[in-house]
C-alpha cells in the first residue's frame, strides 16, 4: 500500500504536468448543499461513487492535503446529546475511504470549505477496509497513513446540525454502506411523519399539502396515487414534491387534478401508492394510511385587506398582511394603490411586495414620504392605482377600492433630563428628573458604580468627587430614546502650601499657597504673632535667638459653602547660619564637642566635607553636613593629633562657590 503523502506528491506532479483540473460534482449528494439526510436506524447503501471533486477542506491534518475526493455528503441533527458511532463498509475491501465530520449549526453548508472551526472529528488513514468510530479508539483525529482506521466517537450536542463527508481516495467507483450504532447520541427525529395543512388553488385544479416534516422525495409516486380526494369529483393525475429537483427530501406536495373542483369542502387522504408505499420520512417511517386533511375550494371572491402590522415608533412604512397570495405585478410601485389619512397629513411614496419566485406575496409594504412623528389616528385605504387596478389575489380577483385598515401611532419621546447638585462637605447629592412627556411610562437609569433605578426621578449621593455620568433610557411602549450627561463634583478642597524650611536671623520666610479646589478664603497663622487672609501672604520675619526653635505655620482654606481644610508646615528658626569648622573636638561622649562637622550649614548646597590624616589618607567624607565625624576610621578610634579637612559648598543666597581648607585637633 502506497503512503498517502507520497501519492499526494505524485498527484501534485501529475496535476502540474498534465494541466489537471478538478471535476465538478453534479450528482445529488456529492456537495454539502445537497447532502443525503440520514437517521440512526437505517443502513445507507451507495452502489457506485462518481469520480469528481477534490476540493480542499480545512482540518487538523497538515502532513497530507485534505480534499473531498469522490465525495458523498450526509446531513443529520442531534436530538439527544451523546457520542456518535458509525461504520463505513466498502463494497471492495481493498478500497480506501476517509471521512470528516463538521458541526454546521447556524452556518451555510458550503462553509465547510473555508471555516476550520466547524471541524469535529476525522479519519484520513491510508489503510483500506472498514473505517468509522468506535468505543475503543482514543483520538478524534487520525491523519497519517499508518494510523488506525477507526477514531474516537465524537460527542454531539442536542439541537446541532452536522455534515459527514465520506471521501473515496481510491478511484474504483465501487460503493459502500453506512450504518450508525454503538454511540449514545440520538440522530433519529422523534417526530412521526404526518400531514400539516392543505390548501386548494382558487381555480380548483391543484391542492397544496404541507407535511409536518421533511420526507423522502423517492417515496412520492409521481402519478399522485399516494393521495385520494373525496368527494372524488376530479381525478388526481400527478403529484410533485417541492424541492425534489435539488435535494432528497421535501416538506410540501402539489397535487394536480384532471378536472376542476367546484367550490365546496373536500378531504385529502393518504393512501398506499402505486410504488407500494405511502410517504416516508428519512427513517423510512410512513405517514399512516387514512391520515387526512380538510381542504376548501372557495368561490372566486376578493381578498380583503386582512390586517396591518402594528406600526412602530415614527413609522416610515406600513406593512399589510393578506390571507391569500397576491400578485406582485398588481402592486403599483409608486404606491398609488393606497392613501393614508388621519390626524396629520401623510403622503405615500411607494409600495412593494415581499415576493416569492412564483410572483406572489402575502405582505405589501407601503412606504410613507416622511415618518409619522406624533401620536394620532389614521386610516390606510385602497384605491385604483396608476396601473389601472387595485391589487389582485392569485385568482386575479381585485380587492375592492375603498377597503381600509385603521391604525394609531404614538409620539416620539425624548430622554433628555435635568440635574441639580446639592454640594456638601462630606458628600454631594445629585437630583435627576425627567418630565415624562409624550406618555413615557418606562425609565431606566444607570449611573457610575453600577447604580441603577427605574423611577421617573432619581437621587444619588456621592462621597467621592470628579466626573459622574448618568444615562437614561425612556419608552412609552412604542418609542424609546437614550440620553447621557455628566456632572462635575469639584467642591472638594485640599489645603497645601510650601514654605522656607529654615529661617536664618534676619532672613524672610515666604509661604506659597498650592491648595486645590474652589477655595474662596485663606487664613494664615505664622507662629510669630502675625496672621493673614491673603492667598499670597507677605514675607515673615522671626526674632534672633541663641537657640534653634521649630515653629508651626498653619493655613486654613474654605470654599463657598464653608467647607474647610487645614495644612501645617513646621519651619526651623535658627540662631546662627554662619558656617564654621571647630578648631578641635573630643569624642568622649560627654555631650560637648564630640563630633567634627561644618556647623550651621543651612545656606549651603552641593556641599562636600572630607577629613584626612597627616599622611593624606581619607578618613571621612559626606555630602550631608548633619552627618558628623566621630573620630574613628573603619570603627577604630584614631589617635589624638591634628587632622586636615576640606569643605566645598555653594551659598544659596549668592550662588558663590566656596572651597575651604583647615585643620582640627582631635583630643582624647
Amino acid at each position: 500500500m502506497l503512503n498517502k503523502i507520497f501519492i499526494a506528491f505524485l498527484f501534485t506532479l501529475f496535476s502540474i504536468s498534465n494541466g489537471f483540473t478538478q471535476v465538478q460534482c453534479t450528482t445529488l449528494g456529492q456537495s454539502p448543499s445537497t447532502a443525503f439526510p440520514v437517521c440512526g436506524t437505517d443502513t445507507f447503501s451507495m452502489l457506485s461513487v462518481p469520480i469528481c471533486g477534490d476540493r480542499r477542506v480545512p482540518g487538523p491534518c497538515t502532513s497530507i492535503p485534505l480534499t473531498d475526493k469522490n465525495p458523498f455528503w450526509y446531513k443529520f441533527t442531534c436530538f439527544t446529546a451523546g457520542t456518535l458511532g458509525f461504520l463505513i463498509t466498502p463494497n471492495t475491501l481493498s478500497d480506501d475511504y476517509d471521512w470528516q465530520i463538521f458541526d454546521i449549526t447556524n452556518h451555510d453548508p458550503n462553509a465547510v470549505y473555508s471555516d476550520p472551526s466547524l471541524f469535529l472529528s476525522c479519519n484520513w488513514s491510508g489503510h483500506t477496509g472498514l473505517t468509522g468510530t468506535n468505543a475503543t479508539s482514543t483520538s478524534l483525529v487520525q491523519c497519517d497513513s499508518d494510523v488506525p482506521v477507526f477514531s474516537k466517537m465524537p460527542t454531539l450536542i442536542q439541537g446541532h446540525d452536522y455534515l459527514l463527508l465520506i471521501s473515496h481516495f481510491s478511484d474504483s467507483q465501487s460503493g459502500y454502506s453506512l450504518s450508525f450504532g454503538g454511540g449514545t447520541a440520538n440522530i433519529t427525529d422523534p417526530v412521526n411523519p404526518g400531514l400539516d395543512k392543505a390548501r386548494a388553488a382558487c381555480d380548483g385544479t391543484r391542492i397544496s399539502v404541507k407535511l409536518n416534516k421533511k420526507m423522502k422525495c423517492s417515496s412520492l409516486a409521481a402519478n399522485g396515487s399516494d393521495f385520494s380526494i373525496s368527494p372524488a369529483i376530479a381525478p388526481i393525475i400527478s403529484a410533485t414534491g417541492i424541492g425534489c429537483s435539488t435535494g432528497f427530501d421535501m416538506d410540501s406536495v402539489v397535487i394536480t387534478l384532471g378536472g376542476i373542483l367546484p367550490p365546496g369542502n373536500y378531504t385529502v387522504r393518504i393512501e398506499t401508492g402505486s410504488d407500494g408505499n405511502n410517504l416516508l420520512d428519512n427513517c423510512n417511517r410512513g405517514v399512516p394510511n387514512g391520515a387526512s386533511l380538510p381542504v376548501t375550494v372557495f368561490p372566486l371572491i376578493p381578498t380583503p385587506m386582512d390586517s396591518l402590522v402594528k406600526p412602530g415608533c415614527a413609522p416610515n412604512e406600513l406593512e399589510l398582511v393578506f390571507k391569500d397570495p397576491m400578485f406582485c405585478n398588481s402592486i403599483a410601485p409608486d404606491g398609488s394603490d393606497f392613501t393614508v389619512t388621519g390626524t396629520s397629513a401623510v403622503s405615500v411614496g411607494g409600495a412593494t411586495g415581499m415576493c416569492s419566485l412564483n410572483g406572489f406575496t402575502y405582505t405589501i409594504r407601503v412606504r410613507l414620504s416622511v415618518p409619522i412623528q406624533n401620536a394620532g389616528s389614521f386610516q390606510i385605504k385602497l384605491q385604483t392605482g396608476t396601473d389601472g387596478n387595485t391589487i389582485l389575489n392569485e385568482c386575479s380577483v381585485p380587492t375592492p377600492a375603498g377597503s381600509f385598515q385603521n391604525f394609531t401611532t404614538r409620539d416620539t419621546v425624548s430622554a433628555l433630563f435635568s440635574s441639580s447638585v446639592h454640594f456638601g462637605c462630606v458628600a454631594d447629592t445629585v437630583y435627576y428628573s425627567h418630565d415624562g412627556r409624550n406618555s413615557v411610562n418606562s425609565w431606566k437609569w444607570s449611573f457610575d458604580n453600577n447604580i441603577t433605578s427605574t423611577a421617573q426621578n432619581a437621587t444619588i449621593t456621592w462621597q467621592t468627587y470628579g466626573q459622574k455620568q448618568a444615562t437614561l433610557i425612556v419608552s412609552n411602549g412604542t418609542c424609546s430614546d437614550t440620553a447621557t450627561t455628566t456632572v462635575l463634583l469639584n467642591n472638594n478642597i485640599t489645603a497645601f502650601f510650601e514654605s522656607t524650611a529654615v529661617a536664618c536671623p534676619g532672613d524672610p520666610v515666604t509661604c506659597t499657597d498650592k491648595s486645590t479646589g474652589p477655595v474662596v478664603s485663606w487664613n494664615w497663622s505664622f507662629g510669630n504673632g502675625s496672621i493673614s487672609a491673603l492667598q499670597v501672604p507677605p514675607p515673615q520675619f522671626y526674632p534672633s535667638s541663641n537657640t534653634t526653635t521649630d515653629v508651626p505655620i498653619r493655613l486654613i482654606v474654605k470654599n463657598s459653602i464653608g467647607c474647610a481644610d487645614t495644612a501645617i508646615n513646621t519651619i526651623r528658626v535658627v540662631g546662627n547660619c554662619y558656617i564654621a569648622i571647630p578648631k578641635g573636638f573630643s569624642p568622649n561622649n560627654d555631650g560637648l564637642n564630640d563630633f567634627l562637622y561644618p556647623t550651621n550649614a543651612y545656606k549651603a548646597r552641593d556641599l562636600s566635607f572630607r577629613v584626612y590624616n597627616r599622611t593624606g589618607q581619607l578618613l571621612f567624607q559626606t555630602k550631608d553636613w548633619t552627618q558628623k565625624w566621630d573620630g574613628t576610621f573603619k570603627s577604630q578610634p584614631q589617635d589624638p593629633g591634628t587632622y586636615v579637612w576640606i569643605l566645598t559648598y555653594t551659598n544659596i543666597d549668592t550662588g558663590k562657590r566656596f572651597e575651604l581648607k583647615g585643620s582640627t585637633v582631635l583630643i582624647r
